[in-house]
C-alpha cells in the first residue's frame, strides 16, 4: 500500500523560475547565493525582550510590538574596543546576553562584557592564544581551556594550571571521552556557582595506537591516533573535581570496571551533588549515580535502566527552577523517548509524557504554572513541534502543532516561545507563540533562496516493508521532467543510527546537491530504513547484532517500488552514500549482484571488527561475543559477487572509519580478480569539506554521467 503524506511540486508554474543550480554552488553555497536572514537569536535575560542580528546590526523587539529597536552597530563596538586599545572587528561576533542591557563576547582569546546603556566594553579575562575546549563560567568569568592535554582556567588573565601530566597519553577536559558519543560534547563542567569545575581525565595509555600519515612534509610524517576497535581495550575514564578556593582535586571514586562509560555529568543546583549515568562495557545496564562534591564518595545509586540490547543516554538531569528536590529525566524505557519526574531519592513521581512518539529535547520549564517545554514529533512523524506538560496533571498542550520542523526558545518567564520554522516549502520562519499556542507572531521570513531556480517535482510518501511497518521515503524527479521517458535513479542513503534524511524541513531534508542531481537528469530517490531515528525504540534496535541486514531488505523494498514506476529504467539503478551509508552502498551492490549498476561509496564501514569500540559494541557486541553477526556483516564476504561499477572515495586522514577498512576492501578485490575504482582525498578525515567539496561532488557525478 502507498500512502502519500506530502506533494510538493516544485517548480510552481513560474516564468521567473529559470535559473538553473551549478555544481558549485549546490556543494558549497557561494555568499550571496542564499538570502539574509536573522542569526543570534535569543531572549535577552529575564525579560520577554529578544534579540538578534541582522545585516551586522544587533535589533530588539518585544511581543505585541511591530517596533524593533536598532541597539548595537559594528561602529559602537568598535569605539568600545579601540577605548581598550584593542583591534577592531568587521563583523559582530557572536553575543550571549547576561540581562536585557549587557552581554559577553569573546575576541582572540579575550572575553568582554559590553553594556548597551552607556556603549562600553570591559575586558574580562584572557587565555592562552593555544587555548582548546574553553569554557567560559558567566558568574565570575573564570574560563577553564586545554593546552596539549593538561587544563588550565584563567581568572582576571592570569593561568593557572590545574593538571601538569607529563604523559601525552592521559588527557584532561577534552570533549573527546568516549569517542563524544551519548550526548558528549564537553570535558569541563562548572558548579553553578563558578566555585567548582568537574572535568574528565582519560587514561588511553592502554588503547592501542592507530597510524595515519601526513604526506605535506618532505618525507611524511606518522601521525598516530588512539583508536579503539571493537573488542579491544578502551579508554579508562575518571571524573576530577577543582576547588578553585583551595587549588585542590579529588576524584570521584566511581570504581567498578574501568572501561565503563561515565555520561551526562550533572550538577546539583547548590553545588553539592554531582550526578553520573553510568554505563556498563556492554551498554545494556544504566545506572544513575549521585557523588558528594565534597568528597568524592558515591552517595547513591537512584535508579537503574537495562535493555537486552543497549541504552543509550544522551541528556542529563533536569532540575525543576533550580530545586534539588526534583528532577526530570528523558529515557527510551517504554519504547519511546519520553520525560519522567523523580524527587532527589531517585523515587519516580510520574510518567509525564506517554505514546507512540518521541520527545527530542526538554527546553525549560515556566516557573508560574509548572508546565514543561519539549521537542516532540507527537502531530507529525517527519517534524518536530513545541508541546508543553503540566507537571501536577500531566495534560498536554500542542503549541506549534502540524506541519514543519520547529525549534522553540522559551523565555525565562515561560509565557513565549522564539520558534525557528523551516518546512518542505519554508526555508526558514522566525516566529513568536505564547505559551497557549495562539496564532503566532512573524519576527522575521527569509525569502527562498530558490525562488527564481527550476527543480524537480518531490513527493514524499510512505511504502511497506516485509513485516508492514510503514518506510518514509522522498523523490525527486528530473527537471524538465517527461513522463514518456525512462530515467536512470540515483538512490541517496544513509541508514543508520540517529538519522533521519526525510523530514517535514526545507526541500524534504533533500539539500542543494540531490536537487543538482535531479537537474542533470537523474530519479533521485531515498528511504530511511529500519535502525533509523525518531520511530521509537524497536524500528530502531531491530539492526541490534546483524547490521547491513534488514536496513538492505527495508532499502530492497524502495528498489522494487522504484521498478514499478513506468519513467524508471531498472536497468540503471544507481546509489551513493557515505559512512554508514557507504556500508551500505556496498551492502546493496554486494547482496544483490546485477541490481544496482553504478555505486559511490564514501568512507566506508568494511567490517565492523575495525569500528571504534563505543559505536559498534553498541550495536554488534563484540566480535567474541558476536562473531556470526561480524561475519555476516563483512562485507569482504561479497566481493566475489561483485556485479557492478564501483567507485570508493577516502578521505586519507580520516579517523573515524579509518582508511584500513577501504585499503583492504580493495585487496580482496584484487584477490577476487574485481575491478573497481578508488580515489583519495590527501588532507581530509572523514568527510570532504570547504572548496574541495565541489571537486568531491563533481567526481561524483561524473562517475555516475559515465557509468550510469
Amino acid at each position: 500500500m502507498l500512502r502519500t503524506l506530502f506533494l510538493l511540486l516544485i517548480p510552481f508554474v513560474l516564468s521567473a523560475q529559470t535559473k538553473t543550480l551549478s555544481i558549485e554552488n549546490a556543494s558549497s553555497p557561494v555568499a550571496g547565493f542564499f538570502a539574509p536572514g536573522i542569526s543570534q537569536l535569543q531572549w535577552t535575560g529575564k525579560t520577554d525582550t529578544y534579540a538578534f542580528v541582522y545585516k551586522n546590526v544587533l535589533v530588539k523587539g518585544k511581543p505585541g510590538s511591530d517596533k524593533r529597536d536598532s541597539v548595537l552597530r559594528v561602529n559602537d563596538l568598535n569605539t568600545a574596543l579601540i577605548l581598550l586599545k584593542e583591534e577592531s572587528v568587521k563583523r559582530l561576533p557572536s553575543l550571549h546576553f547576561l540581562d536585557e542591557n549587557t552581554f559577553w563576547f569573546s575576541l582572540k582569546n579575550k572575553y568582554f562584557v559590553y553594556t548597551l546603556m552607556d556603549h562600553s566594553a570591559v575586558l574580562k579575562n584572557r587565555i592562552d592564544e593555544n587555548a582548546a575546549n574553553t569554557d567560559l563560567e558567566e558568574n565570575t568569568y573564570r574560563v577553564a581551556y586545554t593546552k596539549d592535554n593538561n587544563l588550565y582556567f584563567s581568572e582576571n588573565g592570569k593561568e593557572t594550571a590545574i593538571t601538569s601530566e607529563p604523559d601525552p597519553g592521559i588527557v584532561f577536559g577534552s570533549e573527546r571521552v568516549h569517542r563524544n558519543e551519548f550526548g558528549i560534547s564537553q570535558g569541563t563542567f562548572w558548579s553553578p556557582d563558578g566555585s567548582k569545575l568537574a572535568f574528565y581525565r582519560m587514561d588511553e595509555t592502554m588503547v592501542t595506537n592507530y597510524p595515519l600519515v601526513d604526506i605535506t612534509t618532505r618525507i611524511a610524517t606518522l601521525e598516530n591516533t588512539k583508536y579503539p576497535m571493537a573488542g579491544m581495550a578502551s579508554h579508562h575514564v575518571t571524573l576530577g573535581i577543582y576547588d578553585v578556593a583551595t587549588a585542590r582535586t579529588l576524584y570521584l571514586e566511581t570504581g567498578g570496571d574501568p572501561e565503563h562509560y561515565l555520561t551526562n555529568i550533572t550538577w546539583s543546583p547548590d553545588g553539592k551533588s554531582i550526578y553520573i549515568a553510568e554505563l556498563n562495557c556492554d551498554q545494556n545496564h544504566l545506572f544513575l549515580n549521585k557523588y558528594n562534591a565534597e568528597t568524592g564518595k558515591k552517595v547513591k545509586t537512584l535508579f537503574e535502566e537495562t535493555s537486552p540490547a543497549y541504552v543509550e543516554p544522551m541528556h542529563g538531569l533536569f532540575f525543576l527552577n533550580d530545586d534539588p528536590g526534583k528532577f526530570l529525566w528523558m529515557s527510551q524505557r517504554d519504547g519511546f523517548n519520553h520525560i519522567y519526574l523523580y524527587d532527589a531519592e531517585g523515587t519516580l513521581i510520574r510518567q509525564l509524557t506517554k505514546g507512540n512518539w518521541v520527545v527530542s529535547e526538554i527546553l525549560d520549564i515556566n516557573p508560574a504554572n509548572r508546565q514543561v517545554f519539549f521537542l516532540c514529533n507527537k502531530s507529525n512523524p517527519l517534524g518536530q513541534e513545541v508541546c508543553k506538560v503540566g507537571l501536577d496533571k500531566g495534560e498536554i498542550t500542542e503549541i506549534t502543532p502540524g506541519s514543519g520542523t520547529h525549534s522553540g526558545m522559551v523565555s525565562e518567564t515561560g509565557k513565549y516561545i522564539l520558534d525557528r520554522r523551516s518546512g518542505i516549502d519554508v526555508y526558514s520562519q522566525i516566529e513568536l507563540v505564547d505559551e497557549k499556542g495562539k496564532k503566532p507572531e512573524v519576527i522575521f521570513t527569509t525569502p527562498d533562496p530558490l525562488k527564481d531556480y527550476k527543480l524537480g517535482e518531490m513527493k514524499i510518501f510512505t511504502i511497506k516493508n516485509e513485516d508492514n511497518q510503514d518506510l518514509y521515503c522522498r523523490l525527486i524527479k528530473p527537471v524538465n521532467f517527461d513522463a514518456t521517458k525512462k530515467y536512470p535513479v540515483i538512490i541517496y542513503v544513509y541508514g543508520g543510527p540517529h538519522s533521519q534524511l526525510v523530514n517535514d524541513s526545507w526541500l524534504g531534508g533533500a539539500g542543494l546537491f540531490l536537487n543538482y542531481l535531479a537537474e542533470q537528469g537523474y530519479v533521485v530517490f531515498t528511504l530511511d530504513n529500519r535502525g533509523t531515528s525518531n520511530r521509537g525504540l524497536a524500528f530502531e534496535q531491530a539492526i541490534f547484532r546483524n547490521l547491513g541486514t534488514l536496513e538492505v531488505s527495508d532499502q530492497m523494498k524502495g528498489v522494487e517500488y522504484l521498478k514499478t514506476l513506468p519513467y524508471v529504467d531498472p536497468q540503471r539503478i544507481g546509489i551513493n552514500g557515505w559512512s554508514y551509508g557507504g556500508f551500505l552502498t556496498l551492502s546493496l551492490l554486494l547482496k544483490n549482484p546485477g541490481v544496482i549498476k553504478v555505486a559511490v561509496a564514501g568512507g566506508p564501514v568494511i567490517d565492523w571488527k575495525w569500528y571504534e569500540v563505543m559505536y559498534g559494541e553498541r550495536y554488534m557486541d563484540t566480535p567474541e561475543s558476536n562473531p556470526e553477526g561480524y561475519e555476516k556483516s563483512s562485507l569482504l564476504n561479497y566481493v566475489k559477487d561483485m556485479n557492478g561499477k564501483l567507485l570508493i572515495i577516502q578521505g586519507y586522514q580520516d579517523n573515524t572509519v579509518v582508511p584500513q577498512h577501504s585499503l583492504s576492501f580493495l585487496k580482496k578485490c584484487v584477490d577476487e580478480n574485481k575491478q573497481l575504482d578508488y580515489f583519495v582525498y590527501p588532507g581530509h578525515e572523514h568527510n570532504v569539506r570547504g572548496k574541495d567539496r565541489t571537486h568531491l561532488n563533481q567526481k561524483i557525478v561524473d562517475y555516475f554521467k559515465d557509468n550510469l
